[in-house]
């Protein structure tokens, strides 16, 4: 294992430390917990937004904190789910009287931890909704969830839920659009290597040189199908035609799309990925109204992509298009 770390239990601390050094015109830290704040928060009378996971995802979740999307995440341990406690804690630092609404990917351990710490929040008198993401075409079930899981599309939840919340709408307007953006969303990526989690120094899966691991999850979960390597085209349109194939109708629709690097990418790949995919949807009547390429969900040094498509209509074209000022989330 190479890592360029020092004692591996202290990789989420001083990560997060590193973070608010290099960003403290956005955010915080919280004293005692693995928590980041936004830098004005709480905001008085704005519905606040908590997301979070276990760490090895960075960008998120710290990135997507500032004006516009978060107002707080909560770092776990690498790939493990934060505690309910700290869950909680970002929730009181954060509310603003309006209530906090939490963005929640699909995996047990989240789902679990984060519901816990609304009941908590809730029993001191604070209103909490939230949204679980399960855009994850991939796999139905396995074992890390109870249904599909939660990708990179939790990124667009982030930035449209926050900018709703950002307009002063309330808790119920706030969870309506973030529902919304979970029903018109799609994702599915592929790895080529597996990533090296601090601490255990072996893999958490392993490949064949030649080979590829296809509906991947961003904990290295096992995908549908492995098999040898092909084209960039062809491993696109694999991709591509599940997100499709799936129960959104995206025929005629104008879309956004999210083209996101799993942590060793190039993004030269990257983008002669976008290219295949921004053709073929032109073959099936979609408009693209918004790309977006690059890193925003990642999975340690994993060599990969996952494709996004989200299914936009007015109001998510201008929420997507609202102001929104964060470390990795800029206009």
């Amino acid at each position: 294992m190479k890592k360029v770390i020092n004692d591996p239990e202290h990789t989420v601390t001083e990560m997060l430390q590193g973070f608010e050094a290099a960003h403290p015109d956005y955010v915080k830290s919280l004293d005692g917990t693995t928590v980041l704040l936004r830098k004005e928060a709480p905001v008085d009378g704005k519905v606040s937004l908590v997301s979070g996971g276990g760490s090895g995802h960075e960008p998120a979740h710290a990135g997507y904190v500032g004006e516009g999307m978060l107002d707080a995440a909560v770092a776990g341990e690498m790939f493990t789910s934060p505690t309910p406690d700290q869950v909680f804690e970002a929730i009181k630092a954060v509310d603003g009287g309006a209530g906090v609404f939490l963005v929640i990917k699909n995996y047990t351990g989240d789902v679990m931890n984060f519901e816990m710490a609304r009941e908590l929040a809730e029993a001191e008198g604070i209103s909490v909704e939230q949204v679980v993401v399960n855009d994850d075409v991939a796999v139905e079930d396995s074992s890390f969830t109870n249904g599909r899981r939660g990708i990179a599309g939790t990124v667009f939840v982030h930035k449209i839920a926050g900018a709703k919340a950002s307009e002063g709408a309330s808790l119920r307007e706030v969870k309506r659009v973030a529902e919304k953006v979970v029903a018109h969303t799609r994702s599915m990526g592929v790895a080529l290597t597996p990533c090296v989690v601090p601490g255990s120094g072996k893999p958490s899966f392993t490949l064949e040189e030649d080979e590829m691991e296809v509906g991947i999850g961003i904990h290295g979960e096992p995908g549908i199908e492995r098999k040898k390597i092909t084209s960039a085209d062809e491993i696109a349109e694999e991709l591509l035609q599940k997100v499709l194939q799936d129960s959104v109708d995206y025929k005629g629709a104008e879309v956004a799309v999210m083209i996101n690097g799993l942590g060793a990418t190039p993004a030269s790949e990257l983008y002669i990925v976008n290219r295949y995919i921004q053709q073929r949807l032109h073959d099936y009547d979609v408009t693209v109204t918004h790309t977006y390429v690059g890193e925003y969900m990642t999975s340690l040094e994993m060599a990969g992509f996952s494709v996004t498509l989200m299914k936009m209509d007015g109001e998510l074209k201008q929420l997507l298009d609202a102001k929104v000022e964060t470390p990795a989330f800029r206009d």
